[in-house]
């Protein structure tokens, strides 16, 4: 004799098998979501800029951080020392300003010294210009933070005179987040130092 009972358990035994099977299929979904969340987060995080022949930083194209971290330092020491070297009466307050974005306390600590010396009072009293003529660096990559040395020639254009200087300073980069436009490089002078000036000799 046929009773309900067989059906009604027949009835659990299918809901349990169907709760079971889209229990294990949407962890199975998650699982491999997941996954690939963390594989494209990982992808994003190693490459994310492209750099240019210039050293210009180009927010555009998927490309490995660590290959064009010499590159990126060299560009970012370059333009620090053009900032903070290349300037005159019109225009020395917006290369500082520049960068100082690119440095941390100790290159403050510097702009504020040679502004209580009255660097910055001569150069708009005589009219001075002091232009970068070539900017050299050796930079160690290997570990962070990384050690520089940074060889500046530049002229003072005295009028009638015109000196030229060779400035040898030090200092290291660590990374730091990316500021667009103030800091495209992601990477901070620190222990900055100026280690030795002597005037050139041109004949």
């Amino acid at each position: 004799m046929k009773t309900p009972f067989k059906d009604i358990y027949s009835v659990l035994k299918l809901n349990r098998f169907i709760v079971y099977t889209v229990v294990i299929a949407a962890a199975i979904v998650s699982i491999i979501s997941i996954l690939l969340v963390i594989k494209q987060h990982k992808q994003m995080i190693e490459s994310a800029f492209a750099i240019s022949t210039e050293g210009s930083v180009i927010p555009l194209k998927l490309v490995s951080q660590y290959e064009n971290l010499e590159v990126e330092a060299l560009s970012h020491l370059d333009l620090f020392h053009r900032y903070f070297y290349n300037i005159d009466a019109g225009n020395y307050e917006t290369q500082l300003e520049k960068a100082l974005w690119l440095g941390n306390s100790s290159v403050d600590a510097l702009y504020r010294q040679k502004k209580a010396d009255g660097v910055y009072n001569r150069l708009l009293q005589y009219s001075l210009v002091q232009k970068v003529k070539s900017i050299s660096s050796r930079i160690d990559i290997q570990k962070e933070p990384y050690s520089f040395e940074t060889n500046t020639v530049f002229e003072i254009n005295r009028g009638a005179v015109i000196d030229t200087y060779e400035l040898i300073t030090t200092g290291s980069l660590i990374h730091v987040d990316r500021s667009f436009p103030n800091n495209t490089h992601g990477l901070l002078i620190t222990n900055y130092f100026e280690k030795s000036l002597r005037k050139l000799e041109i004949n």
